[in-house]
């Protein structure tokens, strides 16, 4: 019954036109030869820059993925923590060792760099380990995180790192839009610029008031000058928006997708909970 729900991930998930999958510790719970197998069947590459299998010492999966996207070279890697295991004999991990993350994303980066306009890091790290990385690795320019399942409807930028996460769960999904035109040039939340803009106008209001009195006029004055210099400092880097939407009954389900799960239901039915038990 496990495998038959892979499948059927599996099947939904190229449905959906994934570009490609970041292995986290939950894809390992049949074993990686099950995971293997199951990599061969999927229209998209499953990846992994630091799991390896322990005998050979090779990767399990492809470590990168460069990919272009309107007119951009994007790089993709993937990494999966060992903390987010129940330790070195987690049964997950049989056969299995995996590499430093922080080493592992630092020899990608450079790898990537000179081949990609955009990096981005399929993180299954955790929240914490996520802004470690930000903070240790240059050249990521995206994280999508994932293991922790926390809410970052206003995505923190740290040291031109954007640091995306959603909840658990497949509750929600996520739509990230950005536009971008140099690497190096850092980035901004549109969300940001607008409430500024809106801080500003209100400001430029208060302080054209006749009846307000000369120091809160100054105050405002001070006020629309840190605004405006934080406008300013925005100009040229790349801006991006982030919303987060619930998977409600209002959004409407794939007829295929429901086929598929009427049919897996049909094959495997759960025993009535409601009748007595055998005496």
């Amino acid at each position: 019954m496990v495998s038959a729900k892979a499948n059927l991930m599996l099947e939904s998930l190229s449905l959906m036109g994934y570009d490609a999958l970041g292995i986290g510790d939950d894809d390992l719970t049949l074993g990686k030869e099950f995971l293997s197998e199951l990599s061969k069947k999927a229209p998209f590459p499953f990846l992994s820059s630091n799991l390896m299998e322990a005998e050979s010492g090779k990767l399990l999966f492809q470590s990168t993925l460069i990919k272009e996207v309107s007119g951009l070279k994007v790089g993709i890697f993937s990494l999966l923590s060992p903390d987010v295991f129940s330790g070195s004999q987690d049964p997950r991990l049989k056969g299995l060792t995996l590499q430093n993350p922080i080493e592992t994303a630092q020899r990608i980066a450079r790898e990537l760099k000179p081949n990609t306009d955009l990096i981005i890091l399929l993180s299954h790290l955790g929240y914490p380990k996520d802004v470690e990385m930000a903070q240790t690795v240059p050249g990521i320019h995206i994280i999508v995180g994932s293991h922790t399942g926390v809410s970052l409807t206003y995505p923190p930028i740290i040291k031109d790192t954007i640091i995306l996460h959603s909840p658990v769960k497949g509750m929600y999904f996520g739509q990230f839009e950005l536009a971008f035109s140099n690497g190096e040039a850092g980035f901004y939340n549109s969300a940001t610029t607008r409430s500024l803009e809106n801080n500003l106008s209100n400001l430029r209001l208060r302080s054209n008031r006749k009846e307000a009195p000369k120091t809160e006029k100054e105050q405002y004055q001070r006020s629309i000058g840190e605004a405006e210099r934080s406008l300013k400092q925005m100009e040229g880097k790349n801006q991006f928006s982030n919303t987060l939407f619930p998977l409600t009954d209002q959004i409407k389900e794939d007829p295929q997708v429901l086929k598929w799960l009427e049919d897996f239901k049909r094959h495997f039915q759960e025993p009535d909970k409601t009748s007595p038990p055998k005496q």
